[in-house]
């Protein structure tokens, strides 16, 4: 009975007062011209990773512990007006359920260890039923380490599943030394991880270039070696397997002052990253656009969620930024595309994880204000 009565309180439970609040804090948001921002879901909580079924269901993970009843969402928007006034629990009593992805009309969503699937999710909400879906475990070979933990999943243009394992801690060789799946993204065939890049310290967006159909991942730098470094990253895997360096060195140049000395040791190559993207900006989700409703300069080429410092003397992040990449997929530049979550040190919203949509808008997620955005281009 509580399943059924949370599930229609979820339906029919929107706040107009969080609705004003976030309307008002929007205005502060800075976007190139032409571009326009709105509220495509609030009253959330914590959260993540986004995913559209084809029928333009929208699937939102959140940062939220079992203890606190981790849920995934489902978002939908009736009348077709950009915002999802119908809201349903897909599942829930999750031990941070933050990834999400639709394959084949089937969804897949991640706990700390495990990934999960439901299968025909759209069968599921247009029946209108009260009972949750069935859910299928998929696997439970991941790490249940929290520091990093939370786990990034994704379908590759060969059809698997790919997901990110952070490093559990700042910087250390002993964790990853004795388990392999920590400080790499995966792909899963099989019951089987197997490592597509190593040497990465905590990837919390990947996505591939709709042209080249290579790997972008992003790559959040370590901690207290200062305010100004060493920077963030974005990385390109031009070879499978390939190593980028954690924790024995960061960003293009900066050399660990604890374990940097024991590079000569290393027999791997170490790959630089394709941009830094700012020290301590902690670049979440990425996502290329592969849409034809934005300006011809966005096409094939990165937004980025900077989520924001936690531990620097002045604020740095709190943003969107867009990577412009040339036909081949080699970097070109970067710049503000969305601005406005920080002003005069006070961060309101932190962004999360981009996602384009079917239609050519993107959905922005934000786990401080707890809402997601929708950005749209009249021109």
């Amino acid at each position: 009975m509580n399943m059924i009565k949370s599930r229609f309180l979820l339906i029919l439970c929107i706040s107009f007062s969080g609705l004003i609040s976030s309307n008002e804090d929007i205005k502060k948001l800075i976007l190139p011209k032409g571009f326009e921002i709105s509220i495509y879901a609030d009253e959330l909580v914590l959260p993540r990773q986004i995913a559209e079924s084809e029928s333009g269901y929208i699937f939102v993970g959140s940062k939220v512990q079992k203890n606190d009843n981790g849920k995934i969402i489902a978002l939908i928007d009736n009348d077709n007006d950009g915002y999802a006034e119908e809201k349903l629990i897909v599942a829930e009593g999750l031990d941070y359920p933050t990834g999400v992805s639709i394959n084949d009309g089937d969804l897949y969503f991640s706990e700390i260890n495990k990934i999960w699937i439901i299968k025909d999710i759209e069968s599921w909400v247009d029946s209108k039923s009260l009972d949750l879906p069935k859910r299928e475990l998929v696997t439970d070979n991941l790490p249940s380490e929290t520091w990093h933990g939370y786990k990034y999943i994704d379908f590759g243009p060969d059809n698997n599943i790919y997901v990110s394992v952070g490093a559990p801690c700042n910087v250390c060789t002993k964790p990853q030394d004795r388990d392999k799946r920590f400080a790499a993204i995966h792909r899963y065939i099989d019951g089987e991880l197997i490592p597509v890049a190593e040497g990465v310290r905590n990837s919390v967006g990947f996505d591939w270039n709709p042209n080249t159909k290579k790997l972008y991942f992003t790559d959040n730098g370590r901690d207290w070696l200062g305010d100004n470094s060493p920077s963030c990253e974005l990385n390109i895997v031009n070879k499978e397997g390939s190593f980028y360096g954690f924790p024995y060195k960061h960003a293009k140049n900066v050399i660990d002052p604890e374990f940097g000395d024991l590079i000569p040791t290393i027999k791997k190559e170490f790959v630089d990253p394709i941009a830094e993207l700012g020290p301590h900006v902690a670049p979440l989700g990425m996502v290329f656009y592969d849409n034809n409703k934005f300006p011809n300069k966005y096409m094939n080429s990165i937004f980025i969620a900077l989520h924001g410092s936690w531990n620097r003397t002045k604020k740095s992040g709190y943003k969107i930024v867009f990577v412009k990449l040339d036909e081949e997929g080699n970097y070109m530049y970067q710049e503000d595309f969305i601005t406005g979550w920080l002003v005069n040190e006070n961060a309101w919203g932190r962004p999360v994880s981009p996602f384009i949509m079917s239609d050519g808008s993107m959905l922005i997620s934000d786990d401080k204000s707890n809402v997601i955005y929708r950005v749209t281009y009249s021109g």
